[in-house]
């Protein structure tokens, strides 16, 4: 002690050390800090809602795309913006805070809506309008204009992204995962997180869609534009209250070694106990680090965090991050591996939802879409799961969890992948209510001699509401369920990634959503292949779909129940390199 300088023993800094930054911590995080998280989200799912359900008609009105490549267009950005999702949330695990990726991202899709807007309000930057004139007249986006146009799009796809990969987790962090308390919190906050993403859809699907309809979509795109501002602003302003997370290296490099690692040490047998196993803590880091314990499965991983030679001799295999992994690396690459079915079984769900997003839309233009005299656009008839979304989520949290967690004594009522599956088994009744509905629509086109009219059948779209508010439950399911599982199962150094990763089931969805449609097409011999829906049999398409949703539920509930949760006491925080030996041993679970 007496090598310090005195200095560093006054009352003043003893005080600073032990008391105020504590404090300080513990003013950190909690439901104040996720308030500002909750705002951006909202406004930030406000714009990119309002261009989900409308752009086909921007594209298809505004810019002269046929029909078809309007359709794809849209797909390709939806799809785009959830996969490069991945992007994003590597770049939070690696290289900056949450908070400043999420300020990132959101600049960059601010710029794309900029862009959008000056490309609406100047007349030389689209195409001349082909209203009124001859299709053999009709001329097309130059390669300038689409060029304007791609690039603001894709600017919004690349920003939108990186927003969905670092909120959300940037809003789950202000929760401790081991704390009792904060932990059956941080379960709240995904469903508030998911209601806040609600009531922004709904502005978005009926204010935002009204102004680019009736007032220009350059008001439309300018109003997308603040929001996503206004975003931006609501998540700096809670930067003094979050817990902000420190970077801690590539998760994807870290896979890379543990299998090359593995790959090189194929020879060596796999030892019989965990002690064997290599994990040293980093005693020179003075930070926490999370230590994940063995587990017994996909032991040929295992190989890559053997430390001594196969004759058990005192000399090491030569080290290095290509050759030799910690225990801590092996269990992060068994994590992400047991994680891949769960994701992959849940695709086929946002398959049907593309298809109902896509389908009820036609099927509304032939339906009467008046509700007290008022006449319901078409890109807005999204809001009527979402209004139900809007009322089952609070009761959810507040009637359906507190009474679920007295029964089966988890904190969240019940477990996140029990949630995706209540949602899996929803989105089949949706589509098999679907295809109900849509054999009255017929046999009412039948009954009425309508089957070739462009006039609106005498028949409310309010009755394609079924359909829509069971699947809007089954999608209250799925994501949160998705999202609080990724969050939480993850390890420190990838909780934006995995997060991310829960995106990618809906880009897999919009992109896979036309395939199924083609092959369809071609092994039914045309039931989706007329311009009029009375004569298709979409009826047929939502029962086929529905079917296969069983069966997707059947292969989940294989992947769920061959999963294994992280428990929370087999985690080790270690501090200042303690908690273990010289050889640092792994811990047998």
């Amino acid at each position: 002690r007496h090598f310090l300088p005195k200095k560093r023993f006054n009352k003043m800094d003893v005080s600073r050390d032990i008391k105020v930054e504590p404090k300080r911590e513990r003013r950190r995080g909690g439901n104040r800090a996720a308030l500002f998280v909750f705002a951006a989200e909202g406004l930030e799912n406000m714009a990119f809602v309002s261009m989900a359900v409308s752009l086909v008609t921007y594209f298809y009105g505004y810019m002269n795309f046929s029909l078809t490549k309007s359709a794809t267009t849209l797909t390709n950005f939806m799809g785009t913006s959830f996969l490069v999702a991945l992007f994003g949330g590597f770049i939070c695990d690696t290289y900056m805070t949450r908070f400043k990726a999420c300020v990132l991202f959101g600049c960059v899709e601010f710029m794309g809506y900029g862009l959008l807007t000056v490309q609406a309000h100047f007349n030389h930057l689209r195409p001349s309008p082909c209203k009124g004139v001859s299709p053999d007249q009709c001329e097309g986006a130059d390669g300038s204009q689409a060029a304007i146009l791609f690039a603001g799009l894709y600017l919004i796809a690349f920003g939108t992204s990186g927003v969905k990969a670092s909120l959300p987790t940037l809003g789950a962090d202000q929760f401790d995962e081991n704390d009792p308390k904060e932990a059956s919190q941080l379960s709240s906050f995904f469903n508030w997180l998911l209601f806040s993403i609600t009531i922004g859809a709904i502005l978005g699907v009926t204010v935002i869609v009204w102004i680019s309809t009736n007032q220009g979509w350059d008001l439309g795109f300018g109003v997308c534009a603040i929001a996503v501002l206004l975003a931006i602003i609501f998540a700096s302003m809670g930067k003094s209250l979050y817990r902000h997370n420190v970077p801690k290296g590539s998760p994807l490099t870290s896979f890379a070694q543990v299998f090359v690692a593995a790959i090189r040490n194929r020879g060596l047998p796999i030892p019989e106990k965990a002690e064997e196993l290599h994990e040293i803590p980093d005693k020179d880091a003075g930070v926490k680090r999370e230590v994940l314990p063995w587990t017994d499965q996909f032991r040929f991983l295992d190989r890559a965090a053997i430390a001594k030679t196969a004759n058990d001799a005192s000399t090491s295999i030569s080290h290095g991050p290509w050759r030799l992994c910690t225990v801590t690396q092996v269990e992060e690459t068994k994590i992400l591996i047991r994680m891949l079915p769960i994701i992959l079984s849940t695709v086929f769900m946002n398959t049907c939802l593309a298809q109902l997003q896509t389908f009820s839309v036609q099927q509304s233009i032939t339906m009467d879409t008046r509700v007290f005299g008022f006449q319901v656009p078409g890109p807005s008839l999204p809001v009527i799961p979402l209004l139900f979304m809007f009322a089952l989520i609070p009761i959810y949290e507040r009637v359906f969890v507190p009474l679920a967690r007295k029964i089966t004594g988890i904190p969240t009522g019940i477990r996140q992948l029990q949630r995706v599956g209540v949602g899996l088994v929803l989105s089949a009744i949706s589509m098999a209510v679907a295809g109900i509905v849509e054999t009255s629509r017929k046999s009412v086109a039948v009954e009425h001699n309508m089957v070739d009219s462009t006039e609106p059948l005498p028949m409310s779209f309010l009755w394609l509401g079924f359909q829509y508010a069971i699947f809007g439950a089954a999608d209250m399911f799925t994501l949160v369920g998705l999202l609080e599982f990724f969050y939480a199962e993850s390890s420190a150094g990838m909780k934006s990634l995995s997060t991310a990763i829960s995106w990618c089931s809906l880009a897999f969805g919009y992109f896979s959503s036309t395939v199924v449609v083609e092959v369809v097409n071609k092994a039914t011999g045309g039931w989706l292949a007329n311009n009029n829906l009375n004569r298709d049999k979409l009826n047929y398409f939502y029962w086929l779909l529905a079917g296969m949703s069983i069966v997707n539920f059947g292969v989940y509930l294989a992947c769920a129940s061959w999963y294994r949760y992280k428990k929370k006491g087999e985690v080790n925080q270690i501090e200042n390199g303690g908690g273990g030996d010289a050889k640092g041993k792994a811990q047998m679970v």
